[in-house]
């Protein structure tokens, strides 16, 4: 894959979790590709990747699943 930064061939997909809002707010959403260079070592999401994330943050009472989950604040 051709990185869109630098140009160059090897930039690969990574599938993160990120979390969006806060409290009782929360999202997780899971599996999201990331495109990471190894040559310039930058990590972008493309366009078709945030709008589905819009979409996904849009639609979040009919498309999520509720989990516990545990949380530790640091310091």
């Amino acid at each position: 894959m051709v990185c869109d930064i630098c140009g160059q061939e090897g930039a690969r997909i990574r599938r993160v979790a990120r979390t969006y809002g806060k409290g009782k707010d929360l999202l997780v959403i899971e599996s999201i590709p990331v495109v990471s260079c190894s040559h310039c070592k930058e990590s972008y999401l493309t366009a078709e990747t945030l709008h589905e994330i819009e979409r996904l943050k849009l639609h979040r009472k009919s498309l999520a699943v509720e989990r516990p989950v545990e949380i530790v604040s640091f310091g």
